[in-house]
């Protein structure tokens, strides 16, 4: 049965994403939106090699989007299915393993988020324009894709949509054109990119540029006119921020650093591939959301340079964004570290303790638990190492894994090199045991 075409998992987390039998290295979309009745049509290239000789292969796809044509390495319309989240292909002929997996596919639709344990995720209509925010399997909702968060490749993006809009993608503006009522949008993503950081963001918005003019990392802002004075209060301090975050976690990963704010409120802010989306509800003159900012412009590096290989190794992302909030709370004259960490052990002491960091299962991979006990896991590890040694670790961890995939083992391995003693006990309380450890007393200096 195609509808069957399932592999053995590539992930228990999320069982049904991600393919076997070829590794995608580039993704070029062009896509053509119509804002009033958010319709969808678009041309997909994909190119990949084969890892094994394979009668069929198969790519994530919701069922909102329909497929009008595809075609393998050149060749005349291939056989295809469409059906349970799966668009399985049919080459013609045998492809080698190591050859040439060139696939377009051509498709239209009403899209809409993909619903799962973690609510929607996807490509979501706002009340004027769209967003993408696909965290953790999203993607399928907008593109044909590999929907695994170790599928790393380059992608060129092109958004035609109604004129007055502003349309983003990840990476560099390298081309625009205005045709009568219509304007092009192409965006070059070099970098390799997990499918589920590409994003779109179609709005009323206004770009310009944030930070001082010859700064080290070209940062600028995609903003609702309305919200730029808001705006320019709220995230004042961002430059200060990435450096900052370049002294402790390394280089800037990525050619630049794009903030939208949404004219839609939103419950949650995302992160993308050199981009950070908040709502309007998060610009609001107060800079009350600034530990959110800093959350954000820190999955940069932890989520999209450095990305888990599986969905168990979330606190890789999160708990090291969610420690950044501490450190730029202590490095901006707010409370320390130490004093954000044993406040936040103080109130997970009332929280059940029943959830394992290392491996919190999939209904509870985005637990604010995994994302507060990972910091805290960090925190204990700078206690233990010293200011210097841990900050000295994670920028060897950044610059050696720059825009690859990681895992707990990788980070755990690394750090034993920074120790004296060995650092299996801290691992086994903070990851792998369900019961809350201690903090060692604080005996060193600040980093701030």
């Amino acid at each position: 049965m195609p509808g069957k075409f399932y592999d053995e998992p590539i992930d228990e987390y999320l069982p049904q994403n991600g393919n076997r039998g070829y590794r995608v290295s580039r993704y070029e979309l062009d896509i053509v939106y119509k804002v009033a009745s958010n319709r969808l049509a678009a041309r997909a290239e994909i190119t990949a090699v084969t890892t094994a000789v394979r009668p069929r292969f198969a790519l994530d796809m919701a069922q909102s989007l329909g497929v009008s044509k595809v075609t393998v390495n050149g060749a005349k319309p291939a056989k295809y299915t469409h059906q349970h989240g799966k668009l399985v292909i049919t080459p013609q002929h045998a492809i080698p393993a190591g050859g040439v997996l060139a696939l377009v596919i051509q498709y239209v639709g009403v899209p809409k988020p993909v619903r799962g344990p973690w609510g929607e995720v996807g490509w979501e209509e706002l009340t004027e324009g769209a967003l993408v925010a696909s965290q953790p399997n999203g993607a399928a909702s907008w593109f044909p894709c590999d929907d695994h968060p170790s599928s790393k490749a380059s992608y060129r993006i092109s958004i035609t949509t109604d004129t007055p809009y502003y349309a983003l993608a990840n990476g560099a503006l390298v081309r625009k054109q205005t045709k009568a009522s219509q304007t092009t949008w192409v965006y070059e993503q070099s970098e390799p990119m997990s499918s589920y950081l590409a994003t779109v963001q179609i709005g009323h918005y206004q770009k310009y540029r944030i930070g001082p003019p010859h700064g080290p990392v070209p940062m600028q802002a995609v903003v609702p006119a309305r919200l730029r004075a808001n705006f320019e209060h709220d995230f004042a301090r961002q430059p200060m921020m990435m450096d900052v975050f370049a002294e402790r976690f390394g280089p800037y990963p990525f050619e630049n650093y794009t903030v939208v704010i949404t004219d839609d409120d939103l419950e949650i802010p995302t992160e993308a591939q050199g981009i950070s989306i908040f709502g309007a509800n998060h610009c609001d003159g107060r800079r009350g959301a600034e530990r959110l900012v800093a959350h954000e412009l820190a999955h940069q590096w932890f989520g999209n340079s450095l990305t888990i290989r599986q969905w168990r190794d979330i606190w890789l992302h999160e708990g090291f964004a969610c420690y950044a909030e501490w450190i730029w709370s202590e490095a901006s004259g707010g409370p320390s570290a130490d004093q954000m960490a044993r406040a936040a052990r103080h109130n997970l002491a009332r929280e059940p303790q029943d959830i394992c960091v290392g491996d919190p299962r999939p209904q509870r991979m985005f637990d604010d638990r995994v994302y507060k006990r990972g910091a805290l896991t960090l925190h204990a590890l700078r206690l233990e190492l010293g200011d210097l040694t841990f900050f000295d670790l994670l920028r060897e961890w950044t610059i050696r894994h720059r825009h690859a995939s990681v895992s707990t083992e990788e980070f755990t391995d690394l750090a034993e090199h920074y120790s004296l003693v060995p650092l299996r006990p801290l691992w086994d309380q903070w990851l792998n045991n369900e019961p809350l450890p201690q903090l060692p007393p604080y005996g060193g200096t600040s980093a701030g």
